[in-house]
């Protein structure tokens, strides 16, 4: 027998204060409700009965609604276009395998290379690390040089680890108006949250950051006022970076958006792994907050390579030429301090130079030009200086190379010249190290100032007069002076004015004169002990224009074969015409070719 449960009747207070609660909302919107009674009498009682007389005016301000709202759209339109496509970030997204290029190409830096397959290992087996309760690093700062290949470095690591690259320039960020830069950041890591859902983790790379990443305003060493576009601040853009290389655990996926909005448990966020790869050459400028464990946790401080890192870039590019059989001993002892990418533009050169001149094979010729042309720039020759001022200028030169021969201990003598180069430099003597050094004794700062004073001392011995072209020659002199005296303590003072920034005091000036005098002294007996090598290398550079290294050990070799067998060795000549000494010699040159300068114009 089944029993019916009747329902429980509402009390009558819960009725009587319903009623009341509708009543008062009814009094409180009276207003609304009359304004809506007499719109509706309106369209009952006056245009219903004569609705053919008023649909004119019905479809008129139909009409005028409508483009009202056509205007208002189309407005709405073009500011969202515009804020998109200024919003755009200039990025270039790059998927796995597609650089073409991986750790086999990477060359010159094994210590980099190690350093950078860990961090493959981690992209690789995130799941494994983060099973063993690790974290994977979110960020990776490369530090170094222009031209090192740090985003080389980036594109090997992303190939290896089979994940998407996204590429920009940290500039093309930053926005006229404010707030675009925010913008541009959350839009940067919008996209590769979702590539790193779809490959497992995604690299951004972000190029010279310290364009967004400078210290903020009130910061040790940061510039006070910064400001960004014509509109806002300048640290929107740093503050979002810093937000999004280590946010908080979110899934901001369509799925996960859609159970929250349906109050559906979504579970643990997880949050795609998004590797962050900064490159800079001023890491000192970074903002501190940036460089904290969390965000930048590695710093992969990459240098200029060493001999064996530049032998073997050498070898690489020359590989992919064609190139006759090359001495990469000497090659490398010649591009002490070239980057990789200078290394790969000089070989590009050379064969550009080897095509122009009718080679099908790049020769040392080829890669000595290119070098040249790289680390002094083209010849601009002066075709109509006078005689007495070119002579002026051999013997301003010859002073310095002389000065070199003698005294550079492991630094050779490679190129002097008399002609003009980019720069407006006149002429110059090049020394080069024998091998890399990384210190500096007292004796070889020593020789560095007697150098910048040889030209000096030449013009004083061989001309009889000063000239203005020892302007920076001083200049070099003074500062090696000034850090041999102040800040090295070589002069007998342990005391350095580096410790307080402090400036050059009067008798410090005294003591720098007196350490510059002595230096000058010493080189212009120098110069004077050696007066028929200096002459007969400044008049060999009269004619010839330029002279290599192993043309200046042949002149100094015949000099000294001349004094032994008591030849007559040339003297100072009166006159307009240069006597070059390596005419008198036996051989030719190694296959130089020498300079000619073009004709003077009519």
């Amino acid at each position: 027998m089944s029993t019916v449960t009747e329902r429980p009747k509402p009390p009558v207070d819960e009725i009587e204060r319903s009623i009341d609660s509708f009543f008062a909302r009814i009094g409180r919107a009276w207003k609304q409700i009359l304004i809506l009674a007499i719109i509706v009498g309106l369209i009952w009682f006056v245009i219903a009965p004569n609705i053919s007389n008023w649909l004119q005016y019905i479809l008129f301000g139909a009409y005028l609604v409508f483009q009202l709202l056509f205007a208002a759209f189309f407005m709405i339109f073009q500011f969202v276009a515009l804020f998109w496509f200024l919003g755009r970030p200039r990025m270039y997204w790059i998927l796995p395998g597609e650089t073409g290029v991986g750790f086999k190409d990477y060359r010159g830096n094994p210590e980099v290379l190690e350093t950078a397959s860990r961090i493959v290992a981690l992209l690789k087996g995130v799941k494994e690390f983060k099973a063993m309760g690790g974290q994977v690093t979110r960020g990776v700062l490369l530090v170094g040089p222009p031209g090192t290949g740090k985003s080389y470095l980036g594109h090997c690591i992303s190939t290896e680890a089979g994940v998407p690259f996204g590429y920009l320039s940290a500039p093309s960020i930053q926005g006229m108006f404010w707030g675009m830069d925010v913008m541009r950041i959350w839009s940067l890591y919008r996209k590769a949250r979702s590539l790193a859902r779809k490959y497992g983790a995604c690299i951004l790379f972000i190029d010279e950051i310290d364009a967004i990443g400078m210290r903020r305003a009130g910061m040790a060493g940061a510039p006070l006022g910064a400001m960004g576009g014509i509109f806002g601040g300048g640290a929107g853009a740093l503050n979002q970076l810093l937000t999004e290389m280590d946010p908080l655990p979110r899934d901001d996926s369509l799925v996960a958006r859609l159970k929250r909005k349906l109050g559906l448990k979504t579970g643990r966020a997880e949050i795609p792994l998004v590797l962050t790869m900064g490159a800079t050459n001023i890491v000192e400028t970074l903002d501190p907050a940036l460089l904290r464990p969390g965000r930048f946790d590695r710093k992969i401080f990459i240098d200029l390579p060493d001999y064996d890192g530049r032998k073997e870039i050498i070898k690489y590019y020359l590989d992919k030429v064609a190139h006759e059989d090359l001495d990469l001993d000497r090659l490398a002892s010649e591009t002490i301090g070239q980057s990789p990418a200078a290394i790969k533009f000089i070989i590009n050169e050379a064969v550009i130079n080897a095509h122009f001149n009718g080679r099908t094979k790049i020769t040392y010729e080829d890669f000595a030009v290119a070098l040249d042309n790289h680390e002094v720039g083209l010849r601009h020759p002066i075709r109509n200086m006078l005689m007495e001022e070119k002579r002026a200028l051999a013997y301003h030169e010859a002073g310095h190379a002389v000065a070199m021969l003698k005294l550079y201990k492991r630094m050779r003598v490679t190129r002097v010249t008399i002609i003009r180069h980019e720069g407006g430099v006149l002429g110059f003597a090049m020394p080069k190290p024998v091998q890399e050094t990384y210190t500096t004794d007292r004796n070889e700062l020593l020789a560095h100032i007697q150098v910048a004073l040889a030209a000096r001392a030449a013009e004083e011995l061989f001309l009889g007069t000063q000239l203005s072209g020892v302007f920076s020659d001083l200049q070099q002199a003074t500062r090696a002076a000034a850090a041999y005296i102040g800040y090295l303590g070589m002069n007998g003072s342990l005391y350095s004015t580096a410790a307080f920034n402090e400036g050059i005091d009067p008798s410090m000036k005294r003591e720098i004169e007196k350490l510059l005098r002595e230096q000058f002294i010493k080189v212009k007996n120098l110069l004077n002990e050696n007066r028929d090598l200096v002459i007969a290398v400044a008049e060999t550079l009269l004619q010839r224009l330029e002279l290599n290294g192993d043309d200046l050990i042949r002149i100094e070799q015949e000099v000294e074969r001349r004094k032994r067998a008591g030849e007559e060795l040339p003297t100072l000549p009166e006159m307009n015409a240069p006597v070059s000494v390596l005419d008198l010699l036996p051989s030719e040159r190694d296959g130089a070719v020498a300079y000619q300068e073009p004709p003077a114009s009519p």
